[in-house]
C-alpha cells in the first residue's frame, strides 16, 4: 500500500524529470569553480611554514622567498613586530621590505605607506631612528607611477614633515625639493613638489620662506601645465599663514591676482577659493580696491561663460558677503543680496518653447548643478542673516527660506533642516515667524530630512516656544501648539513605519524634551500611551529602550496624580506581568531608568516589590537580568525604613540559591551574592560617605512632593472657581424670581446676601493666598537655573525646586496638612481635602450652614 501513495502523490511527468535534472546540473556548476580553487600538494607545500621559526625568522623568510600576499601579510604586520622587537625588526627585516618595495604591486605599496604611518604615530622608535630608517624609503616611493600609490605616500610624508625636525627636514626635504620643482621634472614631481611646499611653510621662519621657498612658489605658479598651476594656487593660503601679513600682501596677492585671470577655470577657481579664506590677511584697501572688482568679475561671469565657479561661488557667498561688509555701499549691498536670492531659485524658474533634444541634454546635465547650487545657499542661509540684520527677516529673506524649505530636491531641504537651529537662535523673540515652516520640515517626507532635524529639537522647540512667549500674542501661541503636537507625532508614527530604526531611536530620545515645551495634559492624552504601545508591540530593542526612557521622563513630570498611577499600574500589569518574556525584559530596563530619575522612595514604594517577583520567572533569561539588576535595587533601600524590603529581598536571594536549576543563573547569582554583601546600605539620616547621593535623593523626593502639592492647590482653585460660579447663579435666579413678590422680601434676600458674601470674600482671599504661593512654586520650579535630572532644558515642568524655596514649599505641605485634617473633622464628604460640589450648594441653603461655613473659613484663615 505504501509504495502506492507515494507514486500517486510523485508527479514524474517528463517536464518535471527534466527540471529535476536541470536542477542538479546547476549543484554541479556551482561546485567546479569551488573544486578549481583548491590548493595542490604542490601549492600548499609551498605556502607551508616551519612552526618553530620566531616571528622575525618568519617575516625575513616570507619576504625572501614567500609570495606577495604572504609578502603583503608581513608588511602589515610590521607596526606589531616593531612593538615586540624593535631593534630586529629594523636591523633583519626593515631591509628586506625595501628590497621588495622596488617590484611590490601596487596593494603591498599601500599597505607599507599604512604601516609607516602607523609606526610613526604609535611612536615604537625615536624621531631620529625613524627619519634615519624609514624616511629614505619613503622618498624613494613618493614618485610611484601609480597616482594612488603616490599619494599614500605622499600622506605619509606630510604627516611625517610634522614630527621631524628643522635640520632634518632642510637637509633631507626642503634641498632636494628645489630640483623636483624644476621644469625639466615630471608633472607628478612638480605637483608633489607643490604640496610638500605647503606644508613647509608652517616649519620655517618667515625669513627661510622668503629666502628658500617663495622663489620656487613663484616659479610653481607660472608653469607651463595647469596643473601644477592650481596645486600651487591652492598651497598659497597654508604659504600665506606661514609669512605673515605683510609677505602676503606684497607677494601672495599678486600671484593670486593673476591667477584669478587664468586661462584654465581650474586655475581660476582654485584664485577665488584661497581669495575668500585669505580675507582675513587682507586690509580693507586690498579688499575694496584688489579683492572686490575681482569678486564682482566672478559674479558677473558665473552666469555667462564660465559656470564652473557658480557651485564654489554659491558655497563661499556667506564668508565672501559678511568678509567684505565693511567696505560695500548701499548699492552692493543690494546687488550681492539679489545675486543670492536669483541663486537660492536657481533651476526652478521653467522656460517655455524650447523642446529640443539638445536643450534637454543640457538641462539634465546642469540639473544637478543647480541643486548643488540651491544647497550651498541653504547652507549659508544662516551667514545671510547675519548680512542682511535678523529685522528685516521677514521683509527680506522670508520667503527665501519658504522656497528652500519646500524645495523639491531633498539635499536642500536636508541643508535647511540642518541649519534649522542657527536660523532660530538669530532670529530670537521672532523666531515665531518660521513656525509653519518647522510644520513642514516635521512633516516631511523624505526621513532624512526629519533625521537631520532632529539632531537639535530639543533646543528649536525651546526656543520656538520661548518667542511664542514674548510674541506677547495668546492667539499665535494657542495657534501653534497643536500644529506643534500633530507635527510630531506624525513625525513620530512616519519614523516607526520605516525601515529607519535609528532615526526612529533617536527621536524617541529627543522626545524627552517635551515637558519643558508643552502641558502635562497634552504629553499624557498625545505621546505617554503611545510610547507604551512601541515598548509593547516594536521589534527593534534600541527603540523600546529609547521609548521607556522617554516614557519614565513623561512620568517624571506628570502633574496628575491619578494618571501617575494609571501609568504605574499598566507598567506592572502590561510589562512586569505580561506573558512575553520579552515584556518582562523591557520592564527591568524600565525599572532602570526609574531608578535614575526618580527617588528612592518612589521606587520602593511602586516597584521594588514587582521586580522581586520576577526572582520566580519560569524563563532563565529574566532571572538573569534580574539578577545583574539587584545591585542597583538595593542600593533604593534606607534603613530602618526599608527594613522589611531588605528582608524581601534577602528571602529572594536564598530562594534563588537553593531553587535554582539553570548553572548560568545560579553562578550569577553567586557573584550578585558576593556583591550584595559588600554593598552598604544608606540610612534615613545624612552620611558623609553617601552624602552627594543623598541630597541628590532628597531633591528627587522633594520634586515629586511638590507636583503633589500644586496637584493639590490647582483642585482647590478650580473648586473655588466652579463654587463661586454656583453662587452667583444662585443669586441670580433668585433676584429675578423674588422681584415679582413683594418688596419686604425682596429687602430681607439683599441683606442676606452680603452676610454669605462677606464669608465668601473671606474663603477667596485665603484661598487667593494660597493660589499665589502655587504660582510662585509654579514659576520657581518652571524656570530653574540648572537641572540634575535632564540635560534638556527646563522650560515648563515642576522639577527645577531649589534650595531657595524648600522652606516656602515645607511652610505650604503643613498648611495643606492642617487644612486637610480641619475639613475631614468637620465635614462628611468623600474627599477629605476638598469638599464635593454638592456640599458646597447645600453650605447656602440654610442659616445653620452658613454660620458652619464662616466658622470652617475663619479656622483656615486663623491656620494661615
Amino acid at each position: 500500500m505504501h509504495p502506492i501513495i507515494i507514486f500517486s502523490k510523485m508527479d514524474l511527468s517528463q517536464s518535471n524529470l527534466f527540471g529535476y535534472i536541470e536542477d542538479l546540473q546547476e549543484l554541479t556548476i556551482i561546485e567546479r569553480p569551488v573544486r578549481r580553487n583548491l590548493k595542490t600538494p604542490e601549492e600548499i607545500e609551498r605556502l607551508t611554514v616551519d612552526e618553530e621559526l620566531s616571528d622575525i625568522e618568519r617575516a625575513v623568510y616570507l619576504l625572501s622567498s614567500g609570495q606577495d600576499i604572504q609578502g603583503t601579510s608581513v608588511v602589515a604586520n610590521l607596526p606589531v613586530l616593531m612593538r615586540q622587537n624593535p631593534a630586529e625588526t629594523l636591523c633583519r627585516v626593515l631591509p628586506k621590505i625595501r628590497e621588495v618595495l622596488h617590484v611590490a604591486g601596487v596593494e603591498m605599496q599601500l599597505t607599507a605607506a599604512v604601516s609607516f604611518l602607523t609606526v610613526l604615530q604609535e611612536e615604537s622608535v625615536s624621531i631620529h631612528t625613524y627619519s634615519h630608517s624609514f624616511l629614505h624609503i619613503i622618498l624613494q616611493n613618493l614618485e610611484h607611477r601609480d597616482a594612488g600609490v603616490s599619494n599614500a605616500w605622499l600622506e605619509t610624508l606630510l604627516a611625517v614633515i610634522e614630527a621631524l625636525p628643522k635640520e632634518t627636514i632642510r637637509h633631507e626635504i626642503l634641498n632636494p625639493l628645489v630640483s623636483k620643482a624644476q621644469l625639466s621634472q615630471t608633472l607628478q614631481s612638480r605637483v608633489v613638489s607643490c604640496k610638500i611646499m605647503g606644508k613647509l611653510a608652517n616649519k620655517f621662519e618667515a625669513h627661510i620662506i622668503k629666502r628658500d621657498i617663495l622663489p620656487l612658489v613663484k616659479s610653481l605658479c607660472q608653469d607651463t601645465e595647469y596643473e601644477v598651476r592650481t596645486c600651487m594656487c591652492r598651497q598659497l593660503e597654508h604659504i600665506a599663514q606661514g609669512i605673515g601679513a605683510e609677505l602676503t600682501k606684497t607677494v601672495v596677492l599678486p600671484e593670486l591676482v593673476e591667477l584669478a585671470r587664468d586661462e584654465g577655470s581650474s586655475v581660476r577657481l582654485a584664485a577665488f577659493e584661497t581669495l575668500v579664506n585669505l580675507l582675513d590677511m587682507f586690509d580693507a584697501d586690498d579688499r575694496s580696491q584688489t579683492v572686490l572688482p575681482l569678486v564682482k568679475s566672478f559674479c558677473e561671469k558665473s552666469f555667462k561663460a564660465d559656470e564652473s565657479i557658480l557651485v564654489s561661488l554659491s558655497f563661499h557667498l556667506g564668508k565672501l558677503c559678511n568678509g567684505l561688509y565693511g567696505i560695500f555701499t548701499p548699492e552692493q549691498h543690494l546687488r550681492f543680496f539679489e545675486f543670492y536670492k536669483k541663486l537660492s531659485t536657481l533651476g526652478l524658474q521653467q522656460e517655455n518653447g524650447h523642446n529640443d533634444n539638445q536643450l534637454q541634454l543640457q538641462t539634465l546635465e546642469q540639473e544637478k548643478k543647480y541643486i548643488l547650487v540651491r544647497k550651498n545657499c541653504a547652507y549659508n542661509f544662516p551667514a545671510m542673516i547675519v548680512f542682511v540684520d535678523p529685522k528685516n527677516f521677514h521683509l527680506e529673506l522670508y520667503s527665501i527660506f519658504f522656497c528652500l524649505c519646500h524645495d523639491p530636491e531633498v539635499p536642500v531641504r536636508y541643508t535647511m533642516a540642518l541649519s534649522f537651529y542657527e536660523v532660530a537662535k538669530l532670529l530670537n523673540s521672532g523666531v515665531y515667524t518660521i513656525h509653519k515652516e518647522l510644520v513642514t520640515l516635521l512633516q516631511d517626507e523624505s526621513l532624512e530630512v526629519l533625521d537631520a532635524l532632529v539632531g537639535h529639537l530639543p533646543e528649536i522647540l525651546e526656543l520656538m516656544t520661548n518667542g511664542v512667549e514674548n510674541c506677547g500674542s495668546e492667539n499665535s501661541k494657542l495657534l501653534s501648539i497643536p500644529d506643534l503636537i500633530t507635527a510630531l507625532t506624525t513625525a513620530e508614527q512616519r519614523a516607526a513605519t520605516s525601515l529607519k530604526w535609528r532615526t526612529h531611536e533617536k527621536l524617541l530620545q529627543k522626545y524627552a524634551c517635551l515637558p519643558h515645551i508643552i502641558s502635562s495634559d497634552q504629553i499624557y492624552y498625545r505621546f505617554l500611551h503611545r510610547m507604551l504601545t512601541i515598548i509593547l508591540t516594536n521589534n527593534v530593542l534600541p527603540v523600546q529602550k529609547a521609548a521607556a526612557r522617554t516614557l519614565c521622563v513623561y512620568l517624571r513630570y506628570n502633574r496628575k496624580q491619578e494618571q501617575r498611577h494609571e501609568v504605574i499600574q499598566k507598567l506592572i500589569e502590561q510589562l512586569g506581568q505580561g506573558k512575553s518574556y520579552w515584556n518582562r525584559l523591557r520592564f527591568l530596563d524600565t525599572c532602570e531608568f526609574i531608578m535614575e530619575l526618580f527617588s528612592k522612595s518612589f521606587f520602593c514604594k511602586y516597584f521594588f516589590l514587582p521586580v522581586l517577583e520576577l526572582t520566580h520567572d519560569p524563563v532563565a533569561n529574566v532571572r538573569m537580568k534580574l539578577c545583574y539588576l539587584l545591585p542597583k535595587v538595593k542600593s533604593t533601600l534606607k534603613i530602618p525604613t526599608d527594613k522589611h524590603l531588605l528582608q524581601q529581598l534577602e528571602l529572594c536571594i536564598r530562594k534563588l540559591l537553593c531553587q535554582e536549576k539553570d548553572k548560568d543563573v545560579l553562578s550569577i547569582v553567586k557573584r550578585t551574592v558576593l556583591e550584595l554583601d559588600r554593598m552598604e546600605i544608606s540610612v534615613d539620616a545624612f552620611q558623609k560617605r553617601f552624602y552627594e547621593n543623598d541630597l541628590l535623593d532628597q531633591e528627587k523626593e522633594r520634586q515629586e512632593h511638590l507636583l503633589l502639592e500644586m496637584e493639590q492647590l490647582e483642585k482647590e482653585k478650580q473648586q473655588n472657581e466652579g463654587r463661586s460660579t454656583n453662587i452667583n447663579n444662585k443669586i441670580f435666579e433668585k433676584k429675578r424670581r423674588d422681584s415679582k413678590t413683594s418688596s419686604v422680601l425682596a429687602k430681607s434676600i439683599t441683606l442676606s446676601v452680603p452676610g454669605s458674601s462677606s464669608a465668601m470674600s473671606a474663603g477667596k482671599e485665603d484661598k487667593k493666598s494660597k493660589l499665589v504661593r502655587s504660582q510662585s512654586f509654579s514659576t520657581q520650579a518652571l524656570h530653574p537655573k540648572y537641572n540634575t535630572l535632564d540635560k534638556c532644558p527646563n522650560k515648563s515642568s515642576a522639577t527645577g525646586y531649589t534650595s531657595s524655596v524648600s522652606g516656602m514649599g515645607k511652610n505650604c505641605m503643613l498648611s495643606f496638612t492642617d487644612d486637610s485634617f480641619r475639613t475631614h473633622s468637620g465635614g462628611n464628604s468623600g474627599n477629605a481635602a476638598f469638599p464635593s460640589s454638592s456640599s458646597s450648594r447645600n453650605l447656602f441653603n440654610s442659616a445653620d450652614q452658613k454660620s458652619n461655613g464662616n466658622k470652617e473659613i475663619q479656622s483656615r484663615k486663623m491656620s494661615m
